[in-house]
C-alpha cells in the first residue's frame, strides 16, 4: 500500500508538502498542488488516518456509484439497493459519475476517506483500478450491471446477450433483414454483449452482416438521436432499429419522428430497458426488460454478506434473465415476409 513518502517521491516534494495538500492547510502553489494530486491519483494513495484500521472503524454507510442517476433503469437499481440496505441498518449515499472514469476514481478516493463500509459500483469504463483500490484498502465492493474483465469481485448483472438475441430474433421473425444496432461504447460489457447477441441472431438466420449498420455512441438521448440519424442516412434504409438502452431508444424515436417517419408503420424500433409511461407515449416500446430492482437487491445482499464476515470465499457472479415485452413499436410482419 503506498505511503505519504511514496507520494512525495513521485511528486518530487517533501512529505510535509503532501500533508499540506491533503489537509488543505498551509501555503502550497497551484503547480505543486497539481503535481501532488497527480501523484496521489497515480499511486492510488489513501491518507493513513483513513486507511489504517478500516475494518474496525467502518461507518454504517454504503455507497452506490452510478454512471447516470437520471436514467430510470438506474433509479430502480438504487431503490433495490436502498430498501435492502435500510433493512439491515445501513444508509446509502449516491455518486453519479456521468460515465467518466476520472469522476469514478475521484469518488472512490472520497468514499475511502469517509470510511464507507462498502461500495456498489457500476463501472464507467472497462478498467479495474477502482475495484483494486477499494480492495487494497479492505473495503468490500460489488460490481453490478457491467462486467469487468480481470476484476476479482462479486458481480451482479443481467443477460445482455440473451436479451439482444431475443429482440433481434423477434425482428427477423417479423421479416426484417436490415436491422441497425444503435449501441453503447465499445469496451463496455453491456454494449459488447448486446453486439454479440445481435450478431448471433443474424448468423442463425443466415443474414449477411453489414458492419455499417452497427453504430456506437453513448448511452444518452442525444447519442440515440445522432445514431438514428446516421442509420437513416443509409440507402437502402434499415427497416428496423435496435437501441441498446432506453435513453438511446428515446433519442432514436425523436429523430425518427423529426424525420417525418412513423414507428412502427415506416420503421420498427426495439430497445433494452423498460421506460416509465411518463417518459414516452404511443407507440409503446418493445423491450428486453432488465430486473433492475432485483439487481440492486441481490448486489446489496452480496455486499452485506461480505460485511458480515464472508470475505474469504471466491468472487460470486449472479446473472439475471431479461424479459421480452412485445408492444406496438416492433410492428406487424412485413408484407414481403
Amino acid at each position: 500500500m503506498p505511503t505519504i513518502h511514496d507520494v512525495a517521491r513521485r511528486a518530487g516534494v517533501a512529505p510535509i508538502t503532501v500533508s499540506r495538500v491533503i489537509t488543505r492547510r498551509g501555503y502550497c502553489s497551484a503547480q505543486t498542488r497539481r503535481k501532488v494530486e497527480s501523484a496521489i491519483a497515480e499511486l492510488g494513495y489513501v491518507p493513513n488516518r483513513v486507511a489504517s484500521s478500516l475494518r474496525s472503524k467502518r461507518t454504517s454507510l454504503l455507497a452506490l456509484v452510478l454512471t447516470d442517476i437520471t436514467n430510470p433503469y438506474f433509479t430502480q437499481i438504487a431503490r433495490g439497493v436502498e430498501d435492502t440496505a435500510s433493512d439491515s441498518g445501513y444508509t446509502v449515499i449516491y455518486c453519479n459519475t456521468d460515465e467518466s472514469l476520472l469522476e469514478e476514481q475521484r469518488y472512490i478516493q472520497v468514499l475511502l476517506q469517509n470510511r464507507v463500509a462498502g461500495v456498489l459500483l457500476v463501472p464507467a469504463a472497462g478498467e479495474t483500478r477502482s475495484v483494486e483500490l477499494l480492495q487494497n484498502n479492505h473495503t468490500p465492493v460489488v460490481v453490478l450491471d457491467r462486467g469487468l474483465t480481470g476484476a476479482r469481485a462479486d458481480l451482479v448483472l443481467s443477460d445482455s446477450l440473451g436479451g439482444a438475441l431475443q429482440l433481434v430474433r423477434l425482428l427477423i421473425g417479423l421479416g426484417h433483414r436490415r436491422i441497425a444496432l444503435l449501441n453503447g461504447p465499445p469496451g463496455i460489457s453491456t454494449a459488447d454483449d448486446r453486439l454479440a447477441g445481435y450478431h448471433q441472431a443474424l448468423d442463425e438466420a443466415g443474414i449477411p452482416q453489414e458492419m455499417r449498420l452497427v453504430l456506437h455512441g453513448g448511452y444518452t438521448q442525444e447519442s440515440g438521436c445522432e445514431l438514428a440519424r446516421q442509420a437513416l442516412s443509409h440507402h437502402p434504409r434499415p427497416s428496423a432499429l435496435f437501441a441498446a438502452n432506453n435513453f438511446i431508444a428515446i433519442g432514436a424515436l425523436r429523430h425518427v419522428q423529426d424525420a417525418g417517419l412513423r414507428v412502427p408503420a415506416d420503421i420498427a424500433l426495439v430497445g433494452f430497458d423498460d421506460l416509465p409511461d411518463a417518459l414516452i407515449t404511443f407507440p409503446f416500446l418493445t423491450v428486453a426488460s432488465q430486473p433492475a430492482y432485483e439487481m440492486g437487491k441481490r448486489a446489496t445482499e452480496l455486499l452485506l454478506s461480505r460485511l458480515s464476515g464472508d470475505d474469504e470465499s471466491p468472487p460470486r457472479q449472479i446473472v439475471l434473465p431479461t424479459e421480452l415485452i412485445i408492444r406496438q413499436s416492433s410492428g406487424q410482419p412485413l408484407a414481403s415476409s
